[in-house]
């Protein structure tokens, strides 16, 4: 294919706060380490590029200190931007809290990348050798989601990949249906495929993330287990943006979808040996760790 990734989410903030475990309800607990970094879209845009893929940046960044650091962080993985800073505020943050296993829990706010404006996506035409990122978190919104069910009939050809999140029991039913008719690749961890499980039944491929089990493709009415690699985890944040991004880099470049699995789930396993919400490897490292 050698296109672009044209990914239409939202970037942020990460404030990730390492936890001993999570307080109780009004309660408190003190952190062990602090961060403020590039997060959300920020992390499949960053792991596709790494994995040596063009990106594009069809999400809204904002005109504040958060949108400054957003923007630099993308800059320095060299992916582009197809708009320039909203005037809807600044650039949204995440809470992460990631306990000593590895888990990690989130609050977000999604700020100005949250407002996707109608029309500001014409701008975009993706052609068929892209392949085009879409996350739940678009479609949590009304309006949001209307801008991009209205866009989604208008770029036939291109390669749609779905992200639904840890929110995807949240999205209107009809939304939801509306956008999945026009999904190629429906990725999901193993409890939003449950929630999913109707309604993305007609998806062409889809993709089970499985943690350190690897993950399940299902095409064409056959399942295959693509298994995973056992590693010491130290934090799990952005586990699931790493394998979406090597995931549709992969397809990029050529790679089968079986193949494109196999590296996704590699590059998952290193990510979650790292500290930090932006952990995906290069393409080098991948090799390495698979050679």
């Amino acid at each position: 294919m050698n296109g672009r990734l044209i990914h239409t989410g939202q970037v942020v903030l990460d404030l990730v706060m390492g936890v001993p475990g999570l307080p109780v309800p009004g309660g408190d607990v003190m952190a062990s380490s602090t961060d403020l970094l590039p997060g959300g879209g920020f992390n499949v845009m960053a792991a596709a590029a790494r994995a040596g893929a063009d990106v594009l940046y069809a999400g809204l960044h904002g005109t504040g200190g958060f949108g400054e650091l957003a923007r630099a962080a993308m800059a320095a993985e060299g992916i582009t931007l197809a708009h320039a800073p909203s005037a809807e505020g600044d650039t949204g943050i995440v809470v992460a809290l990631v306990e000593d296993d590895g888990e990690r829990t989130f609050v977000t706010g999604t700020g100005a990348a949250g407002r996707m404006p109608p029309g500001l996506l014409d701008a975009v035409t993706p052609t068929n050798r892209d392949v085009v990122y879409l996350t739940g978190y678009s479609l949590l919104d009304e309006p949001n989601a209307k801008v991009f069910i209205e866009w989604l009939p208008g770029i036939a050809g291109a390669t749609v990949l779905f992200d639904p999140g840890p929110l995807a029991g949240k999205i209107p039913a009809a939304d939801l249906a509306a956008v999945l008719a026009h999904v190629d690749i429906l990725s999901c961890s193993t409890g939003e495929a449950k929630i999913l499980e109707t309604v993305g039944e007609h998806v062409e491929v889809l993709v089970v993330r499985e943690g350190p089990a690897g993950c399940r493709v299902v095409s064409g009415g056959h399942s295959v287990a693509v298994p995973g690699v056992p590693v010491a985890t130290v934090d799990t944040n952005g586990a699931g943006d790493a394998h979406c991004g090597v995931l549709a880099a992969e397809l990029l470049a050529g790679t089968g979808l079986l193949d494109a699995a196999r590296r996704a789930n590699a590059a998952a396993a290193i990510a979650v040996t790292r500290h930090g919400p932006a952990t995906s490897p290069t393409r080098a490292e991948v090799d390495a760790f698979l050679g």
